[in-house]
């Protein structure tokens, strides 16, 4: 990638903007001239993109200019605030919020199926004002029942869901930690992100007051599945929050129209961005899942046994935050074809 880009990333402190910066720092943008924004309490701060540190500014139109990308990674309120004029700047868009879904002509988009052969979903293009990078669940999600179609028909797929705190950024975790310090020594739960206990508690719904209900989070990766695959095969779906800091995990029942060995639904879920794990050794867990770039899955029949069956256990960790940056970079590298080549814009 030859051309000089100016990048600028909106919520460079946040957890996804940390992480965020890492990934562009290993991709083929690392030479990129970086802008870091953010809210006003994080002005002022240090952020490392790759060898570089640069100083965190407010966020303003004029910080916007001459941006040949713009990735949206803080709070959905400061996308929805400030995107209008990333775009008439002129930047490629990339929203990692979800707050961009509803505007007319936005995509949402998860580049690692269209590499595999999902070719129903809509490229981007010159008109595009912005691209949704897919929820990191729905993502894995599609990938693994990608693969498995390959196989035959399936019957029936069911998945429960376990969400780590971090999807609710540095407050969802920072809640996690006090509500677990409090619980030990017999005090009062704080209740402002989750308005419900978390720690030591696995939850199918929040409280009434919370941030955001459990429910819009279990929508959004239901309709980003949805999306993703065309509305081809749809996954009955529930989403528990897990009293966990980081990392997804999700047990996947499938049921195949015909029998198919084992065997042979290893080799087919085994390849690029699945990591199949053979064995219990090393069953991915969402510890070890940290840090990887991959989807780590451990597979077997419904009965446990060797052979041919048509009933099938998928169990998955991924690192969540790792996944989303990577999407959304791969999103980056579809609209850069798209740039005008040979200066900064």
């Amino acid at each position: 990638m030859p051309d000089l880009y100016k990048i600028a990333i909106v919520g460079a402190s946040s957890l996804r903007g940390k992480e965020l910066n890492e990934a562009l720092a290993e991709s083929p943008f690392a030479n990129a001239d970086f802008v870091l924004m953010d809210e006003e309490e994080q002005i002022g701060q240090l952020e490392a993109v790759g060898d570089e540190v640069a100083l965190i500014q407010r966020i303003e139109p004029e910080s916007f200019r001459r941006a040949d990308f713009v990735f949206f990674a803080g709070s959905e309120e400061a996308t929805r605030k400030h995107w209008h004029s990333a775009q008439k700047a002129g930047a490629s868009i990339v929203d990692m919020t979800g707050a961009m879904e509803n505007e007319p002509g936005v995509l949402l988009r998860a580049p690692w199926l269209q590499e595999a052969g999902e070719a129903e979903a809509e490229m981007p293009g010159l008109t595009t004002p912005a691209v949704v990078s897919a929820n990191p669940a729905a993502v894995a999600l599609a990938l693994l029942m990608q693969r498995v179609e390959q196989l035959g028909k399936v019957r029936c797929a069911a998945a429960t869901v376990l969400e780590p705190a971090s999807e609710y950024g540095r407050a969802g975790m920072d809640e996690l930690h006090q509500q677990t310090v409090t619980l030990l020594n017999f005090q009062s739960l704080p209740r402002m992100v989750y308005d419900t206990q978390v720690a030591f508690n696995a939850t199918p719904v929040f409280g009434e007051a919370a941030r955001t209900p459990l429910q819009a989070s279990e929508s959004r990766i239901r309709r980003h599945y949805s999306l993703l695959r065309a509305g081809k095969h749809p996954v009955m779906l529930q989403l528990v929050h897990a009293p966990v800091f980081h990392g997804y995990t999700l047990s996947l029942a499938i049921e195949m129209e015909q029998p198919v060995e084992l065997e042979r639904m290893e080799s087919t879920l085994q390849g690029e961005h699945i990591d199949l794990i053979l064995g219990d050794a090393d069953a991915p867990t969402n510890l070890s899942s940290a840090g990887q770039s991959d989807v780590l899955v451990r597979l077997r029949t419904a009965e446990d046994l060797q052979g041919a069956s048509r009933q099938f256990w998928v169990w998955a960790a991924f690192d969540n935050l790792k996944l989303a940056s990577l999407n959304a970079v791969a999103c980056a590298m579809e609209l850069q074809r798209l740039r005008p080549k040979g200066k900064v814009q």
